[in-house]
C-alpha cells in the first residue's frame, strides 16, 4: 500500500462503537453468563476467513477495551497489510465473557472496513499506471463516514470533501436554482473561501465549457460515456480538473479512466461494498498475548 493513513480520532467515531455495544450487549450476554464462570479467562485469535486488505484494528481495539479495560489486544499485522485466508489478524485475552460480549461488534466494524477497504483496492489496482485517482463521494453510512473514508483510503483511494462543509461542488439542482452553470459558477467564486477550489457538475461539453469559462476549477462529468468524455477531456483537460462519476463498475473503469479524465468517484466504495469474512476463534490452552 502507498502511504500510510491514519486513523481519525477517536472522539470522532467512539459514540458509534458506544451504540453499537449498548445494541448488542444491552443489559447483558445471557448466553455467556449461563456457561462461563465470571473468573474464567482465555485467549481468541481474530482471522481473515478470505484474502483481503486489513482494516480497522484499531476500532476493534477499542471495542474490547470499551467492553473490559483489563483484555490484552494484540495486532498481528497492521491496517493496509494484504493478507490470505487464515491469516491471524489480531489476538485478544483475559475475561472470556469479555471477550464474547465484544466479539461481534468487533467483527462487525472489522469485516466492513476490510470490506470497503478491499474493494477499493481492486479499483485502484485497475487503473494503475494510468495516472488516474480513485476518489469517494458522501455515500456512506449514516455515522460512520470517518471510518468509511478511512477505509478507503487504506485501499488507496482518494477522500473527497468530508461533507458539506469542507468542500464546494455545485450539483445539478444548485445549477438549476442558480439560472445556469455560468451563474452558479461566478457566484460561488465571487465569495468563494480563498482554500476552497470550485467544482460543478455538468452534462455536456456546452455546459463544461461554460463552467470553464466563468471560473471553475473541477468539472464533475456525470453519467457521461467515454466518448463523451473524450471529448470533454481533449477540449478541456488543461484548464480543469476533469471527474467522471456515476454509472462507475470494475468492467467499464478502464474504459472510462482512458478517456483523458484525471479522477474517477465511485459512490459504490462506501455504500455496496461488500463486507470480508472475518472470525473469532478461541485458543487452546488460554495462552494470553
Amino acid at each position: 500500500m502507498t502511504g500510510s493513513p491514519v486513523l481519525p480520532a477517536e472522539w470522532a467515531w467512539r459514540e458509534l462503537v458506544t451504540r453499537s455495544l449498548a445494541e448488542d450487549v444491552g443489559a447483558g450476554d445471557v448466553t455467556s453468563a449461563l456457561v462461563i464462570p465470571a473468573s474464567q479467562e482465555g485467549c481468541a485469535v481474530i482471522e481473515a476467513r478470505e484474502p483481503l486488505r486489513v482494516c480497522g484494528l484499531g476500532v476493534a481495539r477499542v471495542v474490547f477495551a470499551a467492553v473490559d479495560p483489563s483484555l490484552r489486544f494484540h495486532e498481528e499485522v497492521h491496517d493496509g497489510t494484504d493478507v490470505a485466508a487464515g491469516t491471524p489478524l489480531a489476538t485478544v485475552a483475559g475475561s472470556l465473557r469479555a471477550i464474547f460480549a465484544g466479539e461481534r461488534t468487533a467483527l462487525n466494524f472489522l469485516g466492513r472496513m476490510c470490506g470497503i477497504a478491499s474493494l477499493t483496492q481492486r479499483y485502484v489496482i485497475r487503473v494503475k499506471g494510468m495516472g488516474v485517482d480513485i476518489v469517494d463521494t458522501r455515500k456512506t453510512l449514516p455515522g460512520w463516514r470517518v471510518l468509511d473514508k478511512y477505509a478507503v483510503a487504506v485501499g488507496g483511494g482518494i477522500n473527497q470533501r468530508m461533507g458539506l462543509f469542507d468542500g464546494i461542488l455545485l450539483k445539478d439542482n444548485h445549477v438549476a436554482a442558480a439560472g445556469g452553470v455560468s451563474q452558479a459558477v461566478k457566484s460561488a467564486r465571487a465569495a468563494a473561501p480563498a482554500h476552497l477550489r470550485v467544482q460543478v457538475e455538468v452534462e455536456s461539453l456546452e455546459q463544461a465549457v461554460a463552467a470553464v469559462d466563468a471560473g471553475a476549477d473541477f468539472l464533475l462529468l456525470d453519467n457521461r460515456s467515454p466518448a463523451e468524455l473524450r471529448v470533454i477531456a481533449e477540449r478541456l483537460r488543461g484548464r480543469a480538473i476533469l471527474e467522471a462519476s456515476g454509472g462507475i463498475t470494475i468492467e467499464n473503469l478502464h474504459e472510462v479512466a482512458a478517456s483523458g479524465v484525471h479522477r474517477v468517484s465511485i459512490g459504490a466504495l462506501t455504500h455496496s461494498a461488500p463486507a470480508k469474512d472475518v472470525a473469532l476463534e478461541l485458543l487452546p490452552g488460554g495462552v494470553g498475548v
